[in-house]
């Protein structure tokens, strides 16, 4: 991981002032020995990780004279001279710490380890006392001793700033001579590199023992291609040779070598790259454990056999191997900072087998090498899981063993695909396993553009979704490119048959100028909705094809986008629908629509969080919002508790339970974890919410466009494969985010491992727990588009996450469109998932600090809107079925499922009457409903009324009574008391939106009772006056005539009046109605569900339990 893996602007700065250790404990101490580049790592992502907890002191003590330095790339320093140019961080940023957070010795060498005392003894005479020693001492360059003229003037290795400036100031009395490099691997061709710049030297040669170079990293095609490669530029490669002495004048300079097949060479410069060996001498000092081969003995969490003492970099030694790549030195700082710091809230991290790949431009040549590059000579590493069979590919079965013993070991289960253009110097070979799916690694020469592609797929070791061929040739073409993913006779309206052709059809015809039209001529839209932003889509596509410009305005009532709205309000802290459209609306005096409306109370709720019930906002909400529960096809409600994570307790659920059992509701378990209760009677809300709430729990908002859940598997709570805390990350979330308002709706995902059981990746935002803390990934939903999320930033501590998520879902509630998923702003936004990363990672903006503090306030003002409800005499008037009764009446006839009640499908048409034109024998005013129930709001108000067996509407704008039917003819529902309101003042007009299927029934003038979209349907509408007695007359008909011709019992939903979809599949399978019949329990004698919950309940606790 980089200092920056999730890129936080800034990285390697620290916040200048930083918590004190929580109670006000003593802060540890942690010295860490060597100032190196895993040293430096260390302090840095330690600093970093700890800045909110702050929890440790650093003290780093450093034996060379310099800060921390690039020794990568050691090559540059003859180019320029200058050491700072080569710090990894200036000298400022030490000092720019905060105080007492970070303190540094130069020139200091650590004499001595203490353990018992937890005190280090420095050169200088200093002691040092630590809670926790690291020790990141590095490696010495290999000299080798046993060759005769070692010790000559003219031998050098190339390891320190030091080692460079010694080897300058010799090359100055030795110029046009020449000068040795021993050994072939990167660092020998780095150090070839650094004499050929010096210009000092005559010529340069490379003596290399095996017969091509870097032979760590390349197969024998690739090496050599390198070697002809780097002769053109110069530098003279000898192949198989080794150096059998050093020869030297009287003076012990160096005069040349001999080899050990007798040849000789001129040289009066040797440099020795032939490896490195581990500084272990203090540790073995101390009486730590050494490996046999050296290096400091460390275990996964980088330990030493000393619980105080940890190594890392090229002096630990884990699993008898030591690394001289940076890459692994930099994960073991990783590893043991983040277990530092943040294995209290997540599993600790272990370090793995590190991934040795590499990526080098060497003498000009671009050479890389990835995941098991030698996996054809050597034998794969490592296998993927084939689940099938349950063996690893390329295990040998038992019977092929004595085969094996008599014909030799078989050949290594991997496929190799090269490819070689001596023309443009360009080789690539990629291994796969034997059936391709699986890339295993490679090498590459000349053109390595794919590397950063190609190392993700090796350590994600997932299934390819291209042939291997794929990887060398490039995709191919088959027919023509196709612009758009949906063909024409797509579906894209499930509840109309509507497909893409028809949108896009009656767009080219002329006939659609706006969304709204092409809503009423393909009626796409017109059902459940859900299939709204794919024919925004395709609206868009087409008239952007004819040339025709593309409005994103809210609706005909603002000339404005949401996001134009939300900046609008905020700037100008409107708060009300009033002064919105006073301040914003084309004409101040609307009513709006049922577009605006509730995207307007949305915006008022995400920036201000007033309880949506009350009056200045009330009468903006959809109907689910309206009575703070989702409304369901037979007009009651269904009631969710929030279950945060999906945990909840034993006795939560007896309360569930018992809730469910006594107002008779339908019990389902959703797909975010949660248990839904369905059947509920508007006038029983209040009361089925008391209960719960009198529980300890509270609203789950499964009614708002707002945070619903954040699923999670059980993580490290109980599931052995676990890394991550993934039920208490998905808890803290949901509590964090619950209530907030949004564009739409929000769902989050948190999994333990990357088995993702929670299915974060399909989420609007979702995160993946890592060794290294969590992935974030955003922009996932299912719906009429399924969409995959997006990586947003990777390996992100614990402790940072709720920074990206405020960050992130606080710009997508400014900037996203109406009804628009994450998924669909995503997609939108200039650049995507790209300028996403910007924004809310890099600040591209500036706006990061504003996101967090307003996703601060608004988390900081959360209220249960049920408990406020419960709580406020007013807000409980709106729960009650008719305005002038306590009558209660179903409207879908209940039938017995399964043991639970549900209501009756559905009638498969619709109800066409002609309600609008009924002769009506005789119409009288008559008294229906206190005039006072219907308050003045800029939104308008209504009220449900019953006269005999008939329901009927009454609605207030404006200081105007408007009464008609109470059913909707689409699908026969009583609710168009609950519909919103709106207006166009340019033509006269006023409707009511049903809140079912949006279907618009005029409410004034000649056209009263028409349906604007659906021409099919119409409502009988009545005359209607507010008297001085303080009541609302209404004009009707008797009641015999008008039941007879609205009646409930006449037009409620029954059974049998569509068709049932399983008759054929339960009538193949004996009717089992989804269930294979049994008796009451699988158990002989057994009791049963109903009998045996009644048996707890009237016995468990002792006392007389709930009749049932």
């Amino acid at each position: 991981m980089s200092q920056s893996e999730w890129q936080v602007p800034g990285a390697a700065e620290l916040p200048k002032t930083m918590q004190n250790a929580p109670d006000g404990t003593q802060r540890k101490r942690v010295v860490v020995v060597g100032l190196g580049m895993v040293g430096i790592a260390f302090i840095e992502k330690l600093l970093k990780l700890d800045a909110k907890r702050r929890e440790y002191d650093v003290v780093v003590i450093g034996e060379e004279p310099h800060l921390a330095y690039n020794r990568v790339g050691l090559t540059s320093y003859f180019q320029h001279r200058n050491v700072e140019n080569m710090y990894l961080n200036p000298s400022d940023w030490y000092s720019s710490m905060p105080e007492g957070s970070l303190n540094y010795h130069l020139n200091t060498m650590v004499t001595e380890i203490y353990s018992d005392q937890k005190v280090v003894a420095t050169s200088t005479g200093e002691k040092v006392s630590y809670d926790v020693l690291v020790l990141a001492t590095g490696s010495d360059a290999v000299l080798p001793r046993h060759t005769p003229g070692h010790d000559a003037k003219g031998v050098f290795v190339y390891r320190t700033i030091e080692d460079l400036e010694k080897l300058i100031a010799f090359s100055e009395n030795v110029k046009g001579t020449n000068g040795a490099v021993v050994g072939g691997g990167l660092l020998g061709l780095e150090a070839a590199k650094a004499m050929m710049d010096l210009e000092a030297f005559g010529s340069v040669k490379l003596i290399e023992r095996n017969r091509w170079v870097l032979s760590r990293q390349l197969d024998g095609d690739a090496g050599s291609m390198v070697v002809e490669l780097i002769r053109k530029l110069g530098l003279d490669v000898l192949l198989s040779k080794r150096v059998g002495r050093i020869n030297v004048d009287e003076k012990n300079h160096v005069s040349g070598v001999t080899f050990e097949d007798g040849e000789t060479m001129d040289c009066s410069c040797i440099l020795f790259a032939i490896g490195i060996k581990s500084r272990d001498e203090l540790a073995r000092k101390t009486g730590l454990k050494i490996a046999d081969r050296g290096g400091i003995v460390v275990d996964s969490g980088l330990q030493t056999s000393n619980s105080d003492i940890y190594a890392i970099g090229e002096c630990a030694s884990w699993q008898n191997e030591t690394y001289g790549l940076i890459a692994p030195g930099v994960e073991m700082a990783d590893v043991l900072a983040f277990n530092l710091t943040q294995a209290k809230a997540h599993a600790p991290r272990t370090f793995k087998r590190p991934d040795l790949s590499t990526k080098l431009k060497l003498l000009g040549v671009e050479v890389a090498s990835f995941g098991d590059f030698f996996a054809d000579r050597d034998g794969p590493k490592e296998l993927p899981n084939k689940r099938a069979g349950g063996r690893k590919e390329g295990t040998i079965k038992s019977e092929d063993r004595v085969k094996s013993i008599t014909d030799g070991p078989p050949p290594p289960p991997v496929q190799a695909l090269s490819y070689k253009d001596p023309f443009s110097a360009v080789y690539k070979k990629y291994l796969f396993t034997l059936d391709g799916k699986y890339l295993l690694g490679g090498m590459m020469i000349g053109d390595t553009k794919d590397y950063v592609k190609l190392v993700p797929m090796v350590k994600n070791k997932k299934p390819l979704e291209v042939p291997p061929s794929q990887f060398i040739l490039g995709a191919q073409k088959e027919g023509e490119d196709d612009a758009d993913d949906l063909t024409d006779d797509t579906q894209i309206c499930s509840c109309h048959n509507v497909t893409k052709g028809d949108v896009a059809n009656s767009v080219k015809s002329g006939c659609c100028k706006s969304i709204g039209d092409v809503k009423s001529v393909t009626k796409a839209g017109t059902g459940c909705g859900g299939c709204m932003p794919l024919v925004q889509t395709i609206f868009n596509k087409e008239m952007k094809a004819m040339g025709a410009e593309v409005s994103n305005h809210l609706c005909p009532h603002f000339a404005y986008s949401r996001a134009d709205l939300f900046n609008i309000i905020f700037v100008k802290k409107l708060r009300t629908f009033a002064d919105v459209m006073k301040d914003c609306g084309k004409d101040p005096e609307s009513l709006g629509c049922e577009a605006c409306k509730p995207t307007i109370g949305s915006i008022l709720s995400s920036l201000f969080n007033q309880h949506i019930m009350d009056k200045p906002l009330h009468g903006l909400q959809d109907t689910n919002d309206k009575f703070l529960a989702n409304i369901q096809r037979n007009g009651t409600f269904s009631v969710i508790p929030r279950v945060s994570g999906g945990e909840i307790t034993a006795e939560k659920l007896i309360v569930i339970g018992t809730v469910a059992k006594k107002y008779g509701l339908y019990c389902k378990i959703t797909g975010g974890q949660r248990i839904d209760m369905f059947g509920a009677k508007k006038q029983d809300l209040l009361a089925i919410w008391t209960e719960l709430v009198n529980a300890g729990m509270e609203s789950g908002h499964a009614y708002a466009k707002s945070l619903r859940t954040v699923k999670s598997c059980v993580g490290t709570t109980w599931c052995r494969f676990g890394i991550g805390d993934s039920v208490g990350m998905a808890i803290r979330i949901e509590e964090r985010y619950k209530s907030i308002r949004a564009p739409h709706k929000i769902k989050g995902g948190v999994s333990g491992c990357v088995r993702e059981c929670a299915e974060a990746q399909n989420k609007d935002f979702g995160l993946i727990a890592t060794e290294k803390g969590f992935n974030v990934f955003v922009a996932g939903n299912g719906g009429a588009k399924p969409r995959h999320s997006e990586l947003l930033a990777k390996d992100v501590p614990p402790d940072d996450v709720v920074q990206i998520l405020d960050r992130y879902l606080a710009f997508y509630i400014r900037t996203a469109d109406k009804l628009q998923r994450t998924a669909r702003w995503v997609e939108n936004l200039p650049g995507g998932i790209k300028y996403l990363r910007e924004v809310i990672l890099e600040d591209k903006l500036g706006i990061c600090a504003e996101l967090e503090k307003q996703m601060e306030e608004l988390v900081g003002s959360y209220f249960c809107e049920w408990t406020e409800a419960i709580k406020d005499p007013e807000r409980r008037k709106a729960f009650q079925q008719f305005g002038n009764t306590e009558d209660r009446t179903e409207n879908v006839e209940i039938i017995s499922e399964r043991d639970q009640q549900r209501p009756a499908y559905w009638a498969k048409e619709s109800a066409t009457e002609d309600f609008r034109g009924t002769k009506w024998s005789a119409l009288t005013w008559q008294p229906m409903i206190e005039a006072s129930k219907f308050p003045d709001t800029p939104a308008g108000s209504s009220q449900a009324i019953k006269r005999g067996d008939t329901q009927l509407a009454i609605f207030k704008a404006k200081g105007n009574f408007y009464a008609t039917q109470q059913m909707c003819p689409h699908k026969r529902a009583f609710a168009l008391s609950d519909g919103l309101l709106g207006d166009d003042l340019t033509s006269d007009k006023l409707w009511v939106s049903c809140p079912y299927h949006k279907r618009n029934y005029e409410l004034k003038g000649d056209d009263a009772g028409k349906c604007n979209n659906d021409d099919s349907l119409n409502i009988a509408t009545f005359p209607v006056e507010e008297r001085e007695d303080g009541w609302v007359y209404l004009k009707l008909p008797p009641v015999e005539e008008l039941d007879a011709v609205l009646g409930t019992k006449k037009w409620k939903v029954k059974d049998g009046e569509a068709e049932n979809p399983f008759s054929k599949l339960d009538n193949r399978f004996k009717g089992t109605k989804g269930r294979k019949p049994f008796e009451k329990s699988h158990l002989e004698g057994g009791m049963g569900e109903k009998a045996a919950a009644k048996a707890i309940l009237a016995g468990g606790c002792g006392g007389s339990g709930l009749d049932w």
